[in-house]
């Protein structure tokens, strides 16, 4: 199958994305649901710099598709691993600096985009694939999916890891994963909190597409909000980041068609209609 930008015929091209030849990705836009698919299976989806610009260049580009309300991050399904890491041929210390900035840049764009990104393993995420895997809002993963920050035997340390980590699971288990390089099971990454689901493979793509429709069912903009108060709220003081939570809530959530939607069906005993403003 020749990589490609794959559009839903029925999406309004003033809320896709732009039409782009990728060479290492497919993105699928179909109604609320955007999919970035990495497509190189034969190198076990190892990051190449081309790869990692192309994932910021789709990302960024779902910036103003206004029907979007979730962004899917997956393997092909042909694939033996979610992603194996930086690939060989781009992990020269010549390409260090060229390499960090990208790679950093998919991350930039993760947390820029408004939208909820769920990323879908079913398999190994080692070293980047790791990070890229776990840098995702929303975790899903079959039961063969495994883990690992590897680095450190390669004389390396895992840059976005090393600061995403010990928010999600502290900083003695950070540190266990980092400094001894070991695999973690799917069971045992939604033990720590790294995954939000496991599942058996058969059932990944049934509990995937009912997960991401919960999501897609809502508004847009509240999602946006949503998003946006819980990262710019961590890392501050309490008081400190009551106060920005109120601010969103009561100057921007407020003044949304969709809130007061929102309200209205509730006292009504009805279903909203969303409209996204």
């Amino acid at each position: 199958m020749d990589p490609q930008t794959t559009l839903d015929p029925t999406i309004d091209a003033s809320t896709a994305p732009a039409r782009l030849a990728y060479e290492n990705i497919v993105v699928a836009v179909s109604g609320p649901v955007a999919r970035l698919t990495l497509n190189r299976p034969a190198t076990a989806n190892s990051l190449t710099i081309r790869l990692m610009q192309e994932l910021v260049q789709a990302i960024e580009s779902l910036h103003e598709a206004r029907e979007v309300r979730v962004i899917l991050l997956e393997a092909a399904k042909d694939s033996k691993a979610f992603c194996a890491g930086i690939a060989l041929s781009d992990a020269a210390p010549d390409r260090a600096f060229q390499m960090v900035e990208t790679f950093h840049g998919i991350f930039r764009a993760m947390l820029e985009i408004s939208k909820p990104v769920v990323t879908v393993v079913n398999g190994a995420a080692v070293g980047a694939g790791c990070e890229l895997a776990l840098f995702g809002d929303l975790v899903i993963a079959s039961e063969k999916a495994v883990f690992a920050q590897p680095e450190v035997r390669a004389g390396l340390f895992p840059p976005i890891a090393a600061i995403i980590l010990p928010h999600l699971i502290g900083p003695k288990r950070a540190l266990q994963m980092i400094l001894t390089g070991e695999r973690i099971t799917a069971q045992q990454a939604l033990g720590l909190g790294l995954v939000n689901r496991v599942v058996p493979e058969a059932e990944l793509e049934k509990t995937v597409q009912a997960f991401i429709a919960q999501i897609a069912e809502q508004s847009a903009p509240v999602l946006a909000m949503a998003k946006k108060v819980i990262f710019q709220s961590m890392g501050l003081p309490l008081e400190e980041a009551m106060k920005k939570s109120a601010d969103i809530y009561l100057n921007q959530l407020m003044g949304l068609e969709d809130s007061q939607e929102g309200l209205r069906a509730i006292l009504e005993r009805r279903k909203p209609v969303w409209k996204n403003k």
